[in-house]
């Protein structure tokens, strides 16, 4: 991150002018590269110039100044030092495509009682997260003591500016602003734990106004307001001219209709806009009494807007909704966490734990309440109450950046949409060329001044289409229907078209590719050094350290009578047959306070010739699983005991790192690769004797450190983790279409291997190759090895998850695997950092990610140009999720805020329907957009030819052409639905490429070479009667000219919406959308009556009745050539086309990041195949 003075303002102090930041910032936020921040204060000279500006063009300006509200700053204000602006500019730049994103934001004061605030020292963010939205604060060391003001004029006052949601205040001894939730950045956990006394009154006031109100505040804007910005906005605007413009040229007829659409689509657009502000305010809402503690021990009811960072909240028995994000320091608390993650399992959060490591939302999720989940309950076991010390309020919260990222969503950067509006600029340039030859034609024919002036103008409503974007709003509206009907739900329409172009999808594996239970395949005890037979029942293990670990490792916990919590842990427990108790029933088990009391069961003896009953064991300290560390530990003890046990459970290789190397087996790693290689999940269990009494209060104290150190090892729990019927079938769909699949988990490599290779990620036949770096240490470098590993040796184990032998994916043996771990993957992040893209175009299998690393894998994959996708179950990947192209989360919820799109269905199945939808969407999106060209160089064509004899088509013709042909056709030929089958091939994402253009050319040259030929057939006809040229259009209807040409154009119109409507590859057959077919058949039938039937409606449209029997004929004859041609012509280009340019031409080579990579492994492969060694 570098802080420098915009080159527009030259070598300046800092904190004038303009503030630079060259960051990478969390991609869970935002794509922004880089922000800038401009000052600006008043000036009176161009205060009066402004006004001057505005009244000499009578107030046009105002207009654009809505649409360009930086242009009002530039114009009126002048450019300031930041510590003086009033206003701000802020720009912000893409980092996909390069653009900026302008905003303006007013800087605003507010009366402070001091102007400092006491704060620990701070510690700067290493991974630029601190400016994931926009906070100008430069590198430096943060003072103890953070200063608002430094003159005694401003003492009593506070600068901040509001941007989405976030307050941003000014820091004068770093000439900055800083984002209110970096203030408390680098927090220790003994720091949030002294805050537990609560904050006074004063303290509480001080914060307040710096923090400002805890409220995520969804704007809900009056109907009034909502009508300007609808009306203002260039689409009405422009629809507004045409209706005025077509007034004035006397359509009245066809100007009403078009106002009560307009009007109707504004009033609908009002509605829904007021509907989705207000649900989406009433679903983030959230006042409620909350009681908190202040110096002193006194307790006190405020409402939840009022808390504070500092504040400690005392929370009720029987739970409730978290008003804020709080870290947990007394008690436990089983909290559902649905609402921000979907996923269903009630999570234990437990006390923060004492030390010197700074406090991290993140990091400590299992000791943090966020903003928005519900307490299931509460129980307090140290002192009467369960505290919480508030950490983030507001937007600054979980909940309020989920919230904001709704309200503001990353900016999609999407080839189609470029084109189109070039497209779009491209038919004014045309408009203006018709403009210059209606204006010379129509001088020609001596029409008057002003008529020629409406008449010219008339030609840009015709040729610009303004129902376009309607149109192509129509496609994703009916996509989004079909994906709900089969309970896939979408919150981001416009990401539909992007899941027609996925080209990696990435997969979690526990919940998504694998069953979510675990079956519990037995326990391989260990007696010495050596490991005993597996033990099929675990219940049936003498009374010992390895049972009473089974029983008590694990963060279960009772709601309404039934054991809740992990489901592993539950498959765990209840292999061993023991019961959970809590509350006062374990306190009298116990005779003391406990957290929990595992009881054994009362029947069925566990082993016989047993001395003596098994005694309850109490649990008296919690150190939940931590994703990131991989494991849990307990602290129990039981009647008779000299002194209490730590149980620690979690992945093998890390738990047996933890223990005394005299307790692991020498054949440890050969036993863990039997049970990981035939596909089972693999726990180790460890335990530890502590010399401290056996009590509540003595563990509470123990720091995770203490407990994790000099472990005996006890032994392995193997369970069995079956696939999914769905994931191998899906897995080769996608494969088969050239979709790469990738595995993202946090279990064992080994593991994940294995299922990879059972359901067909790495094909029988094909290379896999484990990478395992290892960071520098004791002056050695950075390392790297390569270890190829036997396919048919995993592929014996994937046999028993119960899908390999349905892969009949043909194998590729020219295709590389990589496999690596989480560890493996941060080494190559920081010290391998150009070998990482070659590892990333191969990799296939990514075991032991912590969920960081997964979002930053997503974002790696992205800076490749891959279009990548998303699919995990929503526990632990949520900002995986987020930063994917498409994110699809397996929930039962009915929409999440965690990622664009949400299955209700619990398999991956719903990742083909995705993208089958995707391409349909964007092929659909490229053929109405054909389809509204094509309309409207039609109408154009037609026109130009009128105006050439000085006519014009009717004002019920026009109406006729526009609302009863074009708008429903092209509404219906939208339905269509996706193809039935995922193709190689994918949906062209340009729209300025050759076959589209070719199309476009092509169809216009037939439809001008048709309304001509009918035209001079018409002309030289013996009974031919020319228009009275001296009376000017409408009042020379019905005429020979006009009614031949509308009759021509109306019917190309339904032939190009036929033509264009083309099912395979990526739509079903056109013949399956049977209301669009109804819908040709019956506007068809009605265009032939029309021209057949002498007086068929050919009054109230201005046609005049042709007699001539054969030559109606002949012009049908003519619309079936038309009919013939446009179709052969969309057939030619779809299967000549292709072939002939890449004979013409060398073959495009791709300039994505990863094609090129692709390129350079084929040439030189990498690992090379004859090295498997380092």
């Amino acid at each position: 991150m570098s802080a420098d003075s915009s080159p527009l303002v030259g070598s300046t102090p800092a904190g004038y002018g303009t503030l630079t930041i060259e960051t990478s910032v969390d991609p869970l936020s935002s794509s922004v590269s880089s922000v800038r921040l401009s000052g600006y204060c008043g000036s009176p000279w161009r205060v009066i110039g402004y006004h001057i500006v505005v009244w000499m063009m009578a107030g046009v300006p105002l207009l654009l100044f809505r649409w360009k509200p930086v242009w009002r700053v530039r114009l009126r204000l002048r450019p300031c030092n930041l510590a003086r602006a009033e206003t701000l500019v802020i720009e912000i730049r893409d980092k996909e495509d390069n653009s900026w994103q302008l905003y303006t934001v007013q800087v605003q004061t507010e009366a402070i009682s001091e102007s400092s605030l006491e704060l620990p020292a701070q510690v700067q963010a290493e991974d630029g997260r601190s400016q994931a939205a926009v906070g100008a604060v430069p590198e430096g060391a943060w003072k103890d003591t953070t200063q608002f003001c430094r003159n005694e004029e401003a003492q009593r006052k506070l600068r901040y500016y509001l941007f989405r949601g976030q307050r941003y205040v000014w820091i004068e001894s770093q000439q900055a602003f800083c984002q209110v939730s970096l203030l408390d950045h680098g927090r220790t956990c003994d720091d949030v734990r002294r805050s537990c006394s609560g904050l006074s009154l004063q303290e509480q006031a001080v914060r307040k106004t710096i923090y400002g109100p805890n409220v995520i505040s969804v704007p809900v804007k009056s109907y009034p307001q909502l009508l300007v910005d609808e009306a203002l906005n260039p689409y009405y605007g422009f629809q507004a001219f045409s209706i005025g413009l077509w007034l004035a040229d006397r359509y009245y007829s066809y100007a009403l209709c078009i106002l009560l659409i307009s009007t109707a689509s504004i009033c609908l657009s009002l509605y829904k806009t007021r509907k989705q502000s207000q649900t989406l305010r009433d679903m983030v809402q959230l006042s409620t009494r909350v009681c908190v503690c202040r110096p002193g021990g006194e307790e006190e009811w405020v409402d939840s807007s009022e808390l504070v960072p500092g504040d400690c909240l005392v929370l009720p028995q029987e739970g409730g909704l978290v008003p804020c994000d709080a870290a947990l320091v007394a008690g436990e608390c089983m909290v559902n966490e649905s609402s921000l993650t979907g996923e269903s399992v009630p999570v234990l959060k437990t006390a923060l734990p004492e030390g010197p490591v700074p406090y991290c939302p993140e990091t400590h999720r299992r000791h943090t309440l966020f903003c928005g989940t519900l307490v299931l309950q509460a129980r307090a076991f140290v002192g009467p109450h369960v505290l919480a010390v508030v950490t983030r309020t507001g937007f600054c919260t979980a909940k309020g950046g989920l919230v904001s990222s709704i309200l503001h969503p990353r900016p999609i950067s999407f080839k189609f949409y470029k084109h189109s509006m070039k497209f779009v600029a491209a038919l004014s340039v045309l408009a203006l060329l018709g403009t210059i030859y209606s204006i010379f034609v129509l001088h020609r024919n001596r029409v008057p001044l002003n008529e020629i002036v409406i008449r010219a103008l008339d030609l840009v409503t015709v040729v610009v289409p303004p129902a376009l974007p309607a149109a192509m709003t129509v496609c994703t509206l009916y996509a989004q229907s079909r994906l709900r009907s089969q309970g896939i739900f979408c919150i981001h329409p416009l990401r539909i078209n992007l899941g027609g172009k996925l080209q990696l999808v990435c997969f979690d594996k526990t919940g998504t590719l694998t069953e979510d239970g675990l079956d519990v395949m037995g326990v391989v005890p260990l007696k010495g050094q050596a490991f005993l037979p597996l033990v099929p029942e675990p219940r049936r293990l003498p009374v010992g350290p390895l049972l009473r670990a089974l029983a008590t490792c694990h963060a279960l916990t009772r709601l309404q009578d039934t054991p809740v919590g992990d489901p592993m842990d539950l498959k765990m427990v209840e292999s061993t047959g023991w019961v959970l108790e809590e509350g006062p029933a374990a306190d009298s088990a116990f005779g003391a306070q406990v957290l929990a009391v595992m009881k054994p069961p009362l029947q069925e003896p566990q082993l016989q010739g047993m001395e003596e009953p098994p005694a309850p064991v109490s649990v008296l300290s919690r150190f939940p699983f931590s994703s990131a560390l991989q494991r849990m530990d307990v602290v129990v003890a039981w009647p008779g005991a000299a002194q209490p046990e730590a149980y620690v459970k979690g992945a093998p290789e890390l738990v047996a790192g933890l223990c005394d190397p005299e307790t692991v087996p020498t054949d440890f790693a050969q036993m863990l690769q039997s049970y990981t290689a035939a596909g089972y999940r693999v726990v180790a269990l460890a335990s530890k004797p502590l010399p401290i009494a056996p009590s509540l209060e003595a563990a509470q104290r123990l720091t995770r450190d203490t407990v994790e150190q000099d472990l005996s090892l006890l032994g392995l729990l193997v369970m069995r983790n079956l696939l999914k019927p769905q994931t191998t079938p899906v897995i080769r769909a996608l494969r088969r279409t050239r979709i790469r699949t990738v595995m993202v988990t946090g279990d064992n490599l080994q593991t994940a291997v294995t299922v990879a290779q059972g359901c067909g990620m790495v094909g029988p036949q094909e290379r896999l190759v484990l990478i395992h770096a290892t960071p520098p240490e004791r002056g050695r470098p950075a390392s790297l090895e390569l270890l190829p590993l036997e396919s048919s040796t995993a592929m014996n184990g994937a046999k028993d998850l119960g899908q390999a032998a349905s892969c009949t994916l043909e194998p590729d043996p020219r295709c590389s695997h990589l496999a690596l771990s989480g560890s493996t993957f941060g080494v190559l992040m920081k010290h391998f950092p150009k070998l990482l893209p070659k590892v990333l175009v191969q990799g296939t299998v990514f075991a032991r990610m912590a969920p960081e690393q997964k979002t930053e894998l997503v974002c790696e994959l992205q800076k490749l140009q891959y279009c990548v996708g998303m699919c995990g179950d929503g526990a632990n990947d949520c900002g995986a999720l987020k930063a994917a192209d498409v994110g699809i989360s397996l929930s039962q919820a009915e929409a999440s805020v965690v990622s664009p799109f949400t299955s209700s269905m619990a398999s991956i199945e719903c990742v083909p329907m995705v993208i089958r939808e995707g391409r349909c969407s964007l092929d659909t999106s490229f053929s109405v957009f054909k389809y509204m060209a094509l309309y409207s160089l039609t109408q154009f064509i037609s026109v130009l030819i009128l105006y050439t004899i000085n006519t014009n088509l009717g004002d019920l013709q026009f109406l006729a052409i526009d609302l009863v042909i074009t708008t429903t056709v092209a509404v219906l030929m939208s339905r269509t639905g996706p193809a039935l089958a995922l193709g190689r091939a994918r949906p062209p994402g340009a729209l300025l490429s050759a076959p589209v253009l070719s199309s476009l050319l092509l169809q216009v040259a037939l439809v001008a070479g048709v309304q001509l030929g009918g035209y001079f057939l018409t002309v030289a006809q013996p009974w031919f009667v020319p228009l009275n040229k001296t009376v000017p259009a409408p009042d020379n209807l019905p005429n020979y000219e006009n009614t031949v040409v509308f009759s021509l154009s109306s019917f190309q119109y339904l032939i190009l919406a036929a033509a264009v409507s083309k099912g395979a590859p990526f739509r079903r057959p056109l013949y399956t959308n049977v209301a669009f077919l109804m819908a040709l058949a019956l506007l068809g039938s009605v265009l032939v009556g029309l021209l057949l039937v002498p007086g068929l409606l050919q009054g109230p449209l201005g046609l005049r009745n042709i007699a001539d029997t054969c030559f109606k004929l002949l012009l049908l004859g003519l619309v079936a050539c038309n009919f013939v041609g446009a179709f052969m012509l969309e057939s030619v280009l779809d299967q000549c086309l292709p072939a002939c340019l890449r004979r013409l031409r060398p073959k495009k080579v791709s300039k994505k990041r990863f094609k090129q990579l692709e390129r350079e492994l084929a040439e030189q492969p990498w690992p090379p195949p004859a090295e498997p060694a380092r």
